[in-house]
């Protein structure tokens, strides 16, 4: 049994995972094909084509809605592909609020791609549920919000918004990309739909692409799957498998992710050299108690201010272990530089507004022994 009566790391490692039922593999086969034998006119094993349907990215879905509790779920080709397939329930002249501080590329592909055939876009800060209800307008039809954000790991109450959301017969949509279902499930909050870039915690290993939309309607379920056959822009097999894999041991690292976290947090808030830790996990951070009640653990994101483009560079070039990349989410510990990297395309104004600076720097701590993160990161500091 994998139903919500059962422990989550049984979920994770049993849910639409059985034993494949022609040899008794215990891992779900990748099943590398485009095309599936018809027995004969209209009638199939389940299967019509690839882009359709595939085993392997079945048995994803299936593990990625039992952990967030959703009804249905659906796979892409990225974290991105995903955003792109939510935008897909909106008509011209429809509204989308957004908050403003949310990864750089989803304000991109709404404002330069998205804005072009007609649908509104604008951005609040949702750490404030008010500032959400000002802003929803007569054609507004969707929410979208990050929580914590991307960098400056700034909270929202998912359960206030949900409910100025369906007061206004609005959807919200929840990026849970940085806590994972394990920390965080935003449908028992009052979301409609959870999305997450599979990139990251999920497969958790680095090495492969992709992104879910769960979902918690008929209609959802029907659009969704719609817009994977017509588009096209779905999960491979392979990625699939990988994710797979990476959920069954997301409860171990994630809560190996959590203790490192917080303890690189600590030295880092008290470091002479750091001006500003931004970590839910720190009791000075303004949202900590609403971190407290709507997470069961703090992650592993940090982002902290180094205060000028020359010590940041200066820090990243000192790093021996902790990897210079724009990622996060694996089993290595990354750091990125978001001025230049997720956020380099809403451009320096855009960055001012939210309160990015040239001298932040974001770590995603891994699951090392983390006395040698300290020590790197200690080292590397000393060039301030």
């Amino acid at each position: 049994m994998t139903d919500t009566k059962t422990g989550f790391s049984t979920r994770a490692i049993h849910a639409g995972q059985a034993p494949d039922p022609l040899t008794g593999a215990v891992n779900v086969p990748i099943y590398a094909t485009s095309t599936y034998a018809q027995q004969e006119i209209g009638k199939n094993k389940g299967h019509e084509y690839a882009r359709l349907t595939n085993p392997t990215r079945d048995a994803l879905e299936e593990s990625l809605r039992v952990l967030e509790g959703g009804t249905s779920a659906h796979c892409f080709g990225s974290g991105m592909a995903a955003i792109t397939a939510l935008i897909t329930m909106l008509r011209t002249g429809d509204h989308v609020l957004c908050g403003s501080n949310v990864y750089g590329g989803v304000p991109r592909l709404f404002n330069q791609i998205v804005a072009n055939y007609g649908i509104e876009f604008s951005y609040v800060d949702t750490a404030d549920p008010e500032n959400v209800r000002a802003a929803l307008r007569a054609n507004t039809r969707l929410v979208h919000i990050e929580t914590p954000t991307n960098p400056l790991m700034s909270l929202t109450d998912i359960r206030a918004v949900a409910d100025i959301c369906h007061a206004a017969g609005v959807d919200l949509s929840v990026d849970n990309t940085f806590m994972s279902p394990y920390f965080q499930r935003p449908i028992e909050f009052g979301a409609d739909i959870v999305m997450h870039s599979t990139t990251k915690f999920l497969n958790g290993h680095s090495d492969g692409l992709g992104g879910v939309l769960v979902c918690t309607r008929p209609e959802h379920k029907e659009r969704f799957a719609f817009v994977q056959k017509c588009t096209g822009g779905i999960l491979s097999p392979f990625e699939s498998y990988l994710v797979l894999r990476g959920v069954k041991t997301l409860a171990l690292r994630m809560r190996h992710h959590d203790a490192n976290g917080r303890v690189v947090a600590a030295f880092l808030d008290k470091h002479a050299k750091i001006s500003r830790v931004f970590y839910p996990g720190l009791p000075s951070h303004p949202q900590y108690d609403l971190a407290q009640r709507q997470m069961s653990g703090f992650g592993s994101l940090i982002t902290f201010e180094t205060g000028s483009l020359a010590n940041a560079n200066a820090l990243l070039r000192r790093l021996h272990l902790c990897i210079v990349g724009e990622s996060l989410g694996g089993v290595e510990t990354l750091i990125s530089h978001p001025a230049s990297m997720t956020h380099a395309a809403i451009g320096e104004e855009g960055r001012a507004r939210i309160g990015i600076t040239d001298g932040m720097l974001r770590i995603s701590v891994g699951i090392e022994d983390v006395e040698d993160l300290i020590g790197d990161l200690d080292q590397a500091l000393l060039a301030l």
